[in-house]
């Protein structure tokens, strides 16, 4: 006989017009990698955010797309930037992503960072970067999707990715 399923065990529900915090918790068992987008403002200033809606689209066209808040406070910059940068972030980078993720006015003084190639901010040590051109930008409700044509990529292959996962940052395990 089965043992009886407990509330901690039964699986959730989330449907159309019922609470988006259910909604954001389904969400959540999708692992992602952690990325910072990042450009320069209008005024010639480094800014950036944290971001785990990343994905590739095309390889011929070279292009990806990253999800951005509109409240978040480099929303208006990206949104209008020719050129941003995605550091996808490896286990090492934690700190970086939680400050990204804030208000904090000085989020470039947590880590090593450059312009690239492009005049876009680089976050150094980063597991990848992607120097993009502004293809396109989409509506996406209280996100706006930000495409771009990737101009140059790096990477570290000796390096694990920083993930996220259930509202918590996690590490690659392997058996």
């Amino acid at each position: 006989m089965a043992a009886p399923m407990t509330d901690a065990l039964l699986p959730r529900e989330y449907r159309s017009g019922s609470d988006p915090r259910t909604l954001r918790d389904a969400l959540g068992c999708f692992a992602t990698g952690v990325t910072v987008v990042t450009c320069i403002d209008a005024d010639g200033e480094p800014v950036g955010l944290t971001a785990n809606s990343f994905t590739s689209v095309s390889l011929d066209p070279p292009l990806l797309l990253v999800c951005v808040a509109r409240h978040a406070a480099s929303a208006l910059p990206l949104s209008t930037a020719s050129h941003f940068a995605v550091n996808v972030l490896q286990t090492g980078q934690q700190p970086a992503s939680i400050t990204f993720s804030t208000r904090v006015e000085d989020r470039f003084g947590c880590t090593a960072w450059a312009l690239g190639e492009h005049g876009v901010p680089v976050l150094m040590d980063s597991l990848s970067v992607f120097e993009c051109a502004r293809h396109a930008v989409h509506d996406g409700g209280d996100h706006f999707i930000l495409v771009g044509e990737v101009q140059k990529a790096t990477f570290e292959p000796g390096l694990d990715p920083l993930l996220y996962f259930r509202g918590s940052y996690r590490r690659l395990h392997f058996d």
